[in-house]
């Protein structure tokens, strides 16, 4: 984003501000969740319009309990088949409200090697009437055909053993097709409720 600067002494003296950016994110799509669905897909807008889009995610509530968040691409224009061959990694921090558990690990069982499943973004989130997740996700030059396709989350939750989870996630989708679709889900049963919105974000 270019800074923009002033010669006025005192910002009571601007009287234009013409050139300030409007803000570099594009709200694209929003799917809002009010009763059970299986999955939330955007099948629409990722395309080489932007170099990197972003997910936001609010209040993401399961049916069932002590799940994973999830999810998956595709470069599959019509039938969108969630099946990309991934490498990623992820590590996470927990924290009880007993205060009797407080770590940072490595997490081995929620990365993939080469693998066409969902990939893990929060383990263990709570189905209880206050319990839920927030965060983000970003994937980078989607549309491209000659690169892999990155991709980075982190997540906020409530996990249902009443903790404090914070979850960090990066790989790449392995494939030089462009990818046109993801996919959201819980690994079982419904989500419940929750808004995901998809932004493009604007080259500076």
């Amino acid at each position: 984003m270019a800074l923009v600067k002033y010669n006025n002494n005192s910002i009571s003296a601007v009287t234009a501000a013409a050139s300030i950016p409007s803000g570099s994110m594009v709200l694209l799509n929003t799917n809002t969740i009010t009763s059970g669905v299986s999955s939330s897909s955007f099948t629409s807008n990722i395309n080489s319009t932007y170099s990197t889009y972003v997910f936001k995610f609010t209040n993401i509530h399961p049916a069932t309990n002590d799940i994973f968040f999830e999810f998956n691409g595709s470069d599959d224009t019509s039938s969108h088949a969630y099946n990309i061959t991934k490498t990623t990694t992820l590590f996470a921090a927990e924290h009880n409200e007993a205060n009797s558990v407080a770590q940072l690990a490595y997490s081995t069982g929620d990365d993939l090697a080469q693998s066409t499943s969902y990939q893990r973004l929060f383990n263990g989130i709570g189905n209880g009437n206050d319990e839920s997740l927030s965060g983000e996700l970003l994937l980078f030059n989607p549309s491209s055909t000659t690169f892999i396709k990155h991709f980075i989350a982190r997540i906020a939750g409530y996990r249902h053993s009443d903790a404090a989870g914070d979850s960090y996630i990066a790989g790449y989708f392995n494939t030089t097709a462009a990818i046109t679709a993801l996919d959201f889900k819980m690994s079982s049963g419904n989500i419940d409720s929750g808004i995901i919105k998809m932004y493009g974000l604007q080259e500076s």
